[in-house]
């Protein structure tokens, strides 16, 4: 299989033999019917073995995979009257980043997310799902839209990382990517963020600000990919396997350290394998964020994410005269 990931094997060359044994009986008469329901137990309990007991390197493989579901796949499985908005009104449009309204469930929301390609082709016209500044600007002015119709926002995150060429810094990548975290943290209505795939460093984190932070299983959330952390540590990319098991960087080591707040349970062997199934558990989920979110007043929601961000990670709190720890 074109598709097919190296911990996987086991499992497609066991498909692969009962296809095998269930052809050949079409045209025979020897009856095979214990052998191959031996072989679909053992397949049950290989399976499990190897989806429930994945390791970190493996998630980061399957947040990879070249079909896994992307915004506008979500968008059409969870949104109905979805309008796409496009440009920054300042430079141009970055098709990195998809926006636009639409309803969820009849209430009117914002929808911002990253999108990559799924072909050679669209990666190419979609920047493989890095944007440039005129992205993170055209998503803050949907947010601002949101917030001056009192639209809730709902932002999906999966890229690698804001792109680094230098036409981006030229046009203000860095200051993009803060202006976002600023005018996020006062947003006065509900935000909602879900890593769907790799949530990569700043380019991530400038669609992450949120009351709610949700992950799905066999996503990853990091400050850089491991083979970035490989180089730097080691000076060796090839190292990158060892980095993702020390990094913290997936959905339940981020439960665990208080980033995020629900781990969204996907499909065995990934989301790509049931893109619809997968997109009614993110739906629960976001009901029930949106039904807690909505009941908060303006003010209780910029304290809200205040009070979330305030209580990731620790720090000391310093006193400026006298240098005493407090």
């Amino acid at each position: 299989m074109v598709n097919e990931m190296e911990f996987e094997k086991p499992v497609f060359e066991l498909k692969k033999k009962i296809s095998e044994l269930k052809e050949f009986t079409k045209d025979s008469d020897v009856d095979l019917s214990n052998e191959i329901e031996k072989l679909e137990n053992r397949l049950q309990k290989l399976e499990q073995d190897i989806y429930e007991n994945m390791k970190p390197w493996e998630r980061v493989q399957v947040a990879r995979h070249p079909n896994r579901p992307t915004t506008l796949d979500y968008i059409e499985n969870l949104f109905s009257d979805f309008m796409e908005m496009h440009g920054d009104r300042t430079y141009g449009d970055d098709e990195a980043i998809v926006s636009g309204v639409g309803r969820f469930h009849g209430v009117p929301v914002t929808i911002i997310g990253h999108q990559r390609g799924k072909d050679t082709k669209e990666n190419i016209r979609r920047n493989f799902g890095m944007p440039h500044p005129e992205g993170y600007r055209k998503a803050l002015r949907l947010m601002k839209q949101a917030d001056k119709f009192n639209r809730p926002i709902i932002c999906f995150i999966d890229t690698k990382g804001a792109y680094p060429g230098k036409a981006a810094e030229e046009r203000g990548q860095s200051e993009a990517i803060a202006r976002n975290l600023v005018e996020m943290a006062g947003l006065t209505v509900p935000v909602i963020c879900i890593v769907i795939g790799e949530g990569g460093s700043g380019g991530a984190l400038a669609l992450g600000v949120g009351n709610h932070i949700h992950m799905l299983e066999n996503s990853t959330y990091s400050v850089i990919s491991p083979e970035g952390a490989a180089a730097i540590l080691w000076k060796d990319a090839t190292q990158a396997k060892k980095a993702a098991e020390s990094m913290k960087i997936t959905a339940p080591d981020l439960k665990e350290l208080g980033i995020v707040d629900e781990i969204i349970e996907e499909v065995k062997g990934g989301a790509h394998k049931d893109v619809k199934t997968q997109s009614e558990k993110i739906e629960a989920v976001l009901k029930q964020s949106l039904k807690e979110l909505i009941s908060m007043s303006k003010e209780e929601l910029v304290q809200h994410r205040y009070d979330k961000f305030k209580a990731i990670g620790e720090y000391t709190v310093l006193n400026d005269r006298i240098g005493v720890k407090s």
